[in-house]
This record gives C-alpha cells, sequence and structure tokens, in this order.
C-alpha cells in the first residue's frame, strides 16, 4: 500500500471488510443449512428405527387390553419403549387377548395374519 492516498488506502480496507462480512454471511448460510440438514436426517433415523419396531400401550379403561401399535404410529408419538421382533411375540403370549392397533396395522409388519376383533382370539402361536 506504499505510494497509496489515506483516502484510497481506506477505501480499499473498507472493500476487504465489505468481502470479508459477505463471506461471513456465506459461512453463517451454510452452517445453518447444514445444520439443519443434521437434524433432519437424525429425524429420518428415529423414524425408520421406529418403523422397525412395536410399542405396547397400557389398556385405557380397567376392563380393557393392552393395545400394540408399530414403532411409529401416531396415536403415541413417544418413542420409548420400543420392543423388538422377539418381544413384540413374547408380549403377544404373556398378553392373549392384546389388541392390535387399527390405524397402524402391527400385524402386517410382524408378518402375521389379521387378528380377530378383540375378544375373540387367544394369540399362542410362535413368531415365524
Amino acid at each position: 500500500m506504499i505510494g497509496l492516498s489515506m483516502s484510497e488506502r481506506l477505501a480499499k480496507h473498507r472493500a476487504v471488510l465489505e468481502y470479508l462480512r459477505w463471506q461471513i454471511d456465506v459461512t453463517e448460510r451454510t452452517i445453518r443449512q447444514l445444520e439443519a440438514e443434521e437434524r433432519e436426517e437424525k429425524r429420518r433415523r428415529e423414524v425408520a428405527h421406529a418403523e422397525l419396531r412395536w410399542k405396547m400401550l397400557p389398556a385405557r379403561a380397567a376392563e380393557g387390553q393392552p393395545v400394540l401399535h408399530r414403532g411409529g404410529c401416531h396415536i403415541d408419538p413417544r418413542q420409548t419403549g420400543l420392543l423388538s421382533r422377539e418381544e413384540a411375540f413374547t408380549t403377544m403370549r404373556q398378553f392373549p387377548d392384546l389388541e392390535f392397533c387399527d390405524i397402524c396395522q402391527p400385524w402386517g409388519s410382524l408378518e402375521i395374519d389379521r387378528p380377530p376383533p378383540p375378544g375373540r382370539r387367544a394369540y399362542g402361536g410362535n413368531p415365524p
């Protein structure tokens, strides 16, 4: 910057500062975009994990039966207490009158026939 006047040097530094601010803005937008993509990827992994699991919800009434759902069923969006395939079959044996959610239809993902209506079933079979 030898030979430049004070106003020329000041103009060059302002231009550098403007470029650096633009660069920071671009970098911050990229970081926000990558963070959003990372959150979405995590959400998708959790959904995929839940779809490969099942959950049992307690009976809503004192005389009712527990209800088996697919892990991703939106009747109860909590993702806690997810069961493996083997645990789902164990649950069916422990609760012969277990009901199945008609919305998420967990029997399909368990590869079993659609169970009869509540009160007319006793699941005692072995997993396929």
